[in-house]
Parts: C-alpha cells; structure tokens; sequence
C-alpha cells in the first residue's frame, strides 16, 4: 500500500498551498498545530518545503520547522534552502528523518556528493522537480536544461537511491497524475520514487498504486487533503484493518 504523507509548505511563517509555484491559498497561520492536526489524523510522516528557503538559497522558516519535528513524534521530511552540507547537519541536528536535495545536487554535485557519504541514502533523496519534463531549480524559477532522466540516472551514480518526483504543471492543481512519466522514471531508472503533484482524489491513488511494482511507492499530498478531498485517516485505517503493510522506507 502506497504510504501517503501529507505536505506542508511554509512560507513567510506560515501553511500555505503553492500551485505551479506560486502561493494559491493560505490554510493555517500555525504550522505547529497543523502538524499536530495530521498526527492526529494518523499520518505516519510528514513532508515540510521551506518555500522561501527555495527561493532564497538557504534555510528562513527554520526556528518554526525546528518548532514542528519537536511537536510532534513521527519522521519529518525537510526539503527548500538545503545548499550546503552544514544546512543538512542543521536539519538533522533538530530532529528532521530525511532531506530533499534538489538545486544543491544539479549546482553543486560534489558538495551533494558528500551530503550522501556522510548520512546515506536512507537520508538523502533527491528532488526532481519537473516542468514538461525539464528539472527546475532555484525554487522552480530557473531551468536546469537537464532532462529529469538525466537527473534521476545521474542520481543513482552517486548512490542515492530514491527521487522525489514533482510534476510542476500539475503542482496544486488537483487535476491528476502522470503516470506515464512516473512509470518511465522507476522503470530506467530503478530508484524508489515518492510521487507529487495533480493528486485530487482516491482515483489518482489507485493509480500510482498499479506503479508500486515498478517503484513508485510513496506520495506527498497537501490540496487534496487539506480540502478533504478524501479522509486520509479513513485511508489509513483501512489498511490497518486490513492488514496491507506501509512498504515506503520512511
């Protein structure tokens, strides 16, 4: 069963939903409480972008996320302003599970190349972030010119082994997946893949389900459950009355 992880994205201190990049709607003023809202909704992770440390190269909405991964008992995923190895010790060193790179390893691979040595692939996933195929970075306003195969290939190089795959056409936009691309990804490139972008409702689930075979097997929600697109404690539930194991590495 794909393990579902719902995403906050913070921007200027507070929880918000970007849409192709661009600041949509504002759902809390406090992301302390509304990750203590998704553990109460049995969420077994949680997935933070620090939306101005993207733009800005460097980690701004920090003393709130260190506020969060202390609130609350379940693994923190923490990707946005992540340049340098010492922004990843940070990010360890109060608590945050795992980071996303994303600019640092197309701008910088050797400094990406020892972010992995030192804490592993089990802690380090790269960000793909992918407008009609091309990766963009800087907090999607500039283009990489690499194709996401590229990436993904060149990820593996290195010894990651999983890619947080981000589809900005469909970013926010609650209008589906696609699975064609996400397919293509697992299959070339052999890497774990949490999937996100365009996810609107319990059809686009069974989707990337049918992809878990290939890899895909993990996905980062924030609209569509913030919206109450569908019950995700529903969701969860049913997996645990029926026994299907969470096969995601968190």
């Amino acid at each position: 069963m794909l393990l579902i992880i719902p995403a906050m994205e913070i921007k200027n201190g507070r929880c918000v939903q970007m849409v192709r990049g661009v600041e949509g709607f504002a759902y809390s003023d406090d992301p302390v409480e509304m990750a203590k809202l998704w553990r109460k909704e049995n969420a077994k992770s949680l997935h933070i972008t620090d939306v101005d440390g993207a733009l800005q190269g460097r980690l701004v909405n920090f003393p709130v996320i260190e506020e969060m991964v202390t609130a609350v008992d379940i693994p923190f995923e923490l990707g946005g302003g992540l340049r340098t190895l010492d922004d990843v010790r940070r990010a360890f060193d109060i608590g945050v599970y795992r980071v996303v790179i994303s600019t640092m390893f197309i701008d910088d691979p050797d400094e990406a190349g020892r972010v992995i040595e030192e804490f592993g692939p089990s802690k380090v996933v790269v960000g793909i972030d992918a407008m009609d195929g091309i990766v963009a970075t800087h907090g999607w306003v500039e283009s990489s010119g690499l194709t996401a195969m590229t990436v993904a290939l060149n990820a593996k190089s290195m010894g990651f082994t999983r890619i947080h795959y981000t589809d900005i056409r469909l970013d926010g936009t609650l209008r589906g997946v696609n699975t064609k691309v996400l397919r293509e990804l697992a299959n070339k490139s052999g890497l774990r893949i949490t999937a996100s972008g365009g996810i609107g409702g319990l059809d686009d689930l069974f989707e990337i389900q049918d992809l878990e075979e290939s890899g895909v097997d993990s996905v980062v929600i924030g609209r569509a459950l913030c919206e109450n697109k569908f019950s995700c404690q529903q969701i969860w539930r049913m997996c645990e009355a029926g026994g299907y194991p969470y096969t995601a590495r968190i």
